[in-house]
């Protein structure tokens, strides 16, 4: 066991054995990130407040869910005067990961220096790259995991392709609301040719713009211009699309009224009119759609 900050220890699950130590370290809480529950590795007679993140050390595994609720149980050990022993297999992945999120949130610190701080107690720990890059998401997130966000939202649809290769399972929860079956306020996007309700404000994943011709000079295409537009809308999955999307990688998006062609899904990505390439990517076509804002009238 590794004393990381004042009632934060890091450790690996054969720690749990050394009853002796969680005793005089005032252990009070337990944050076991494993894919095996460790209870039968505790005494019969222990009375530790725990909790059990079930999740494998590989790169596609997601943490990121689940840190907000870990800071959450880590600072209840350390305000009540108690201590919190996180831990995994080994100690250096998973149970690195979480902890350094706690010291990035607990200290607003950048990914960089809660890692270095990390690894200033305990110099084995190795996040693997997939938690690397979802410590880097909660950063830009600033320490909040917001899962109406378009970040999360964009994360989230990854994982779920890294997850169900074959997709013929797709989290019902990962499907915006089909705005034609609810009432908002909110900006909302027609199908141009029969005005069908299609998606909302809210919907849209805003990503960084790309470096406009250069990205495409593989295509050698003389229609090339400087400029740098995105002639598209790249959005979350909206409930009418299901039935398309589900058992293949890529198609058409069509009106679900008109059947007009909207624009295309790829579940490995593609590329915005601007460069950027986008993963998984639903996109529908800015000139086949239009924005329609609530008026405010005012006496």
């Amino acid at each position: 066991m590794f004393l990381v900050d004042p009632g934060l220890y890091i450790g690996t699950a054969a720690d749990l054995n050394n009853s002796q130590e969680l005793a005089t370290a005032a252990v009070t809480h337990i944050l076991s990130v494993d894919s095996v529950d460790p209870a039968h590795l505790l005494p019969t007679s222990s009375n530790f407040c725990r909790k059990w993140i079930n999740v494998l050390d590989e790169v596609t595994s997601d943490l990121l869910s689940y840190m907000d609720e870990c800071f959450l149980f880590i600072q209840d050990a350390v305000s009540g005067g108690g201590a919190a022993f996180v831990h995994c297999q080994a100690g250096r992945s998973r149970s690195a990961t979480i902890v350094t999120a706690y010291l990035m949130k607990r200290y607003q610190l950048s990914f960089s220096e809660a890692y270095h701080r990390l690894k200033s107690v305990k110099q084995d720990v190795e996040v693997n790259v997939g938690f690397e890059e979802q410590l880097h998401l909660y950063e830009a997130m600033q320490c909040e995991v917001d899962t109406s966000s378009p970040q999360y939202k964009q994360y989230r649809l990854t994982k779920v392709t890294e997850k169900y290769p074959e997709l013929q399972h797709v989290p019902k929860e990962l499907f915006a609301v089909d705005p034609v079956h609810s009432i908002s306020s909110e900006v909302s996007y027609r199908c141009k040719k029969c005005r069908r309700a299609l998606f909302r404000d809210s919907s849209i994943l805003i990503h960084p713009i790309g470096e406009g011709a250069p990205a495409f000079s593989h295509k050698k295409s003389s229609n090339l211009t400087g400029d740098i537009q995105c002639t598209s809308y790249f959005v979350e999955p909206v409930q009418w699309m299901e039935q398309a999307l589900l058992g293949v990688m890529d198609g058409q998006l069509l009106c679900p009224k008109c059947s007009c062609k909207l624009g295309s899904f790829s579940w490995c990505g593609d590329q915005c009119s601007c460069g950027r390439w986008v993963t998984p990517a639903f996109q529908l076509h800015r000139n086949r759609v239009d924005e329609i804002r609530q008026l405010s009238l005012h006496k």
